[in-house]
């Protein structure tokens, strides 16, 4: 374990080297870019930090984002790599850049192409600062996916067991049905045509176990007077008032005037008087009667 750890170490070192190395051949070149499009010592010197180094931002935010941003920042990584190798591949073209000869602002002589490289190598620091700022917002609001444990692995697997094992149907099963194997006594035959041998005994039946009857508890009735409840409020109580027998014989004698005989039920006259099913039935029997009367008038 120790031996493999030391690897990883030496790994890393030997590409911290090879990238410290790159990035001072780079830095060269970057530099006499710097002061070719105007800038002064200083801007110079600090220039291939500029690009080179947002390159660096920019691979260390890959490593950490995810998704849209990861994508965001190979596109940023792979933009400034293009620009670093087309001004380095400029300045291994103009020998002027080396020893800094070179007219200001001049750094193609066809000038379209100059233009662009200009272009180019001014619009490098500002894009750097845009793009730089929007990398590190990212990675401070990035945050990453919880990684699964042991205890979470084995309540999902527990989940999907007992879904699994869950059945379709939403009706058990009847438990199957199982004969009677219970041996019944051969019957033994009477007259002549009784046998010489002699029967055999029917088999005892052992009487089944009575379970004893357990006595239940009755709640005990309380000796207390309830309480009342209070007095009914007028909303509740009915609005329509009682009526006397000559009154609802008398609406009865309306609602039935035109019923024929067959239609004169204690249903139907409860229904319509609205009353209750004994002076229904009385109301029924007292119209039948006078109808009974007057056709025999």
């Amino acid at each position: 374990m120790s031996l493999h750890r030391k690897g990883r170490a030496a790994l890393v070192l030997a590409l911290v080297a090879v990238v410290a190395m790159a990035f001072r051949v780079s830095w060269n070149a970057l530099r006499d870019i710097a002061g070719a499009v105007g800038a002064d010592d200083t801007a110079a010197m600090l220039y291939p930090f500029v690009v080179d180094g947002l390159m660096a931002l920019a691979l260390i935010a890959t490593l950490v984002l995810t998704g849209d941003a990861r994508r965001f920042a190979l596109r940023v990584l792979g933009a400034y790599t293009i620009a670093s190798l087309v001004l380095n591949y400029v300045h291994g073209l103009v020998p002027e850049l080396h020893g800094r000869t070179v007219d200001w602002g001049r750094l193609a002589d066809w000038d379209p192409a100059n233009w662009a490289l200009v272009l180019l190598a001014t619009s490098l620091p500002v894009g750097s600062i845009y793009f730089g700022s929007d990398l590190v917002a990212k990675v401070l609001h990035h945050r990453p996916a919880p990684i699964p444990t042991a205890s979470t692995n084995a309540e999902e697997s527990t989940d999907s067991e007992r879904k699994r094992s869950t059945a379709d149907l939403t009706v058990s099963t009847p438990a199957p049905i199982t004969p009677n194997t219970t041996v019944l006594p051969r019957p033994v035959a009477v007259g002549f045509l009784k046998s010489t041998l002699p029967a055999k005994p029917p088999p005892s039946i052992a009487p089944a176990p009575v379970k004893p009857i357990e006595p239940r508890t009755v709640p005990a009735e309380s000796t207390r007077p309830r309480r009342a409840t209070g007095r009914v409020p007028d909303a509740a109580k009915p609005t329509r008032p009682k009526r006397t027998p000559e009154q609802l014989l008398a609406e009865a004698r309306k609602a039935t005037a035109d019923w024929p005989d067959a239609k004169v039920t204690a249903e139907g006259i409860r229904r319509e008087v609205r009353t209750s099913p004994a002076n229904a039935r009385t109301l029924r029997d007292t119209l039948l009667a006078e109808r009974a009367e007057g056709a025999a008038a």
